[in-house]
């Protein structure tokens, strides 16, 4: 049958019509907000090229945390963000147990416990004088092994912090395994991993690296997976399915849909996809500019990423999505 018994504006007819017939729908339990907490501030902080997005205090934060469990968000992902003489050559910040990262996540467990989860990006480049996510040797390339045993005490302190997920992100060869390995030996056994299981040397990280303050100088497409690439990728997460993670992401996720499809259609582990720094800052020019309704290309931006397989979507906007979901239906 054809037109004109067939007319499929039939579905499309009202608001109610249209919600009652989505293939697609989005949840506020499938969001979490990355949140950064910033070592020595008295009062929140904005990020300029992030406009909505703070670097918190502990005290902010705390609060900040309790606002997105009573919003039913999935979870939060945090970021340290240490003082300039609290970096070093190895980020040993990252892993002293009074460092700003775990001391934060002591602060979000006591505050909010299990009403929502909560997650600790695992990786050195905020904690690093030269910004890497690795410690280097000394030909100044990024030592896959040595920073790998880091990586393992690290994983372990943000554990004995009250992780209950740690978010393995540096993109070294190995790194799944070796965080499973001690988190067990250490008696975590119950600690998700999430790794960033394939995470892209992109062009839209730039605003994050003025939220965590990176000192940076050069880039990481030594180590980072490279966007040409799409069967590498399915390579580089079957490696960390196979090392033990729980949860594999894809990062950044608008650029990278047809890779979020093919590690969803490819594997039976939960999906997650990263809408990172430089994906929302866009969006929210344009909207300041007039250019786009922010509201609505909020919601068919992080679609769309659902629609490709994502299970579970970091994004800055988890708050204002969360909002927007509830009051739609």
């Amino acid at each position: 049958m054809s037109f004109p018994d067939v007319r499929l504006r039939r579905l499309r007819r009202t608001p109610a019509m249209r919600r009652l017939v989505e293939e697609t729908k989005l949840a506020p339990s499938e969001l979490i907000l990355p949140m950064f907490v910033k070592e020595g501030l008295t009062e929140p902080r904005p990020i300029a090229s992030m406009p909505g997005v703070l670097q918190h205090t502990r005290d902010s934060l705390r609060k900040a945390t309790v606002e997105a469990a009573e919003a039913g968000i999935g979870g939060i992902m945090l970021f340290g963000v240490p003082a300039t003489e609290s970096k070093d050559e190895t980020g040993s910040a990252g892993i002293d147990p009074d460092g700003i990262l775990n001391a934060a996540l002591r602060d979000v467990v006591a505050e909010v416990g299990d009403a929502t989860v909560v997650m600790s990006d695992l990786c050195l480049d905020e904690f690093t004088s030269h910004g890497h996510c690795g410690v280097l040797a000394p030909d100044g390339s990024v030592d896959n092994d040595a920073t790998l045993a880091i990586y393992a005490e690290m994983a372990v302190a943000q554990a004995a912090a009250g992780a209950a997920v740690v978010g393995p992100s540096g993109m070294m060869d190995g790194q799944v395994g070796v965080v499973r390995k001690a988190l067990d030996a250490a008696g975590y056994q119950d600690v998700t991993i999430l790794a960033y299981a394939a995470k892209y040397a992109s062009a839209l990280y730039g605003p994050f690296r003025d939220a965590v303050e990176s000192s940076l100088v050069g880039d990481r497409r030594t180590y980072q997976q490279d966007p040409p690439n799409l069967r590498e990728a399915l390579r580089e997460v079957a490696l960390d399915v196979d090392e033990g993670a729980d949860i594999v992401m894809v990062k950044p996720a608008l650029p990278y849909l047809d890779v979020i499809a093919a590690v969803h259609a490819t594997f039976d582990v939960p999906v997650a996809a990263y809408q990172i720094s430089g994906e929302y800052a866009m969006v929210e020019a344009a909207a300041a500019n007039g250019w786009l309704d922010r509201d609505r290309t909020m919601l068919e931006t992080l679609t769309s990423i659902r629609r490709a397989g994502a299970q579970m979507i970091l994004t800055y906007w988890a708050l204002d999505a969360a909002a927007a979901l509830r009051a739609r239906y």
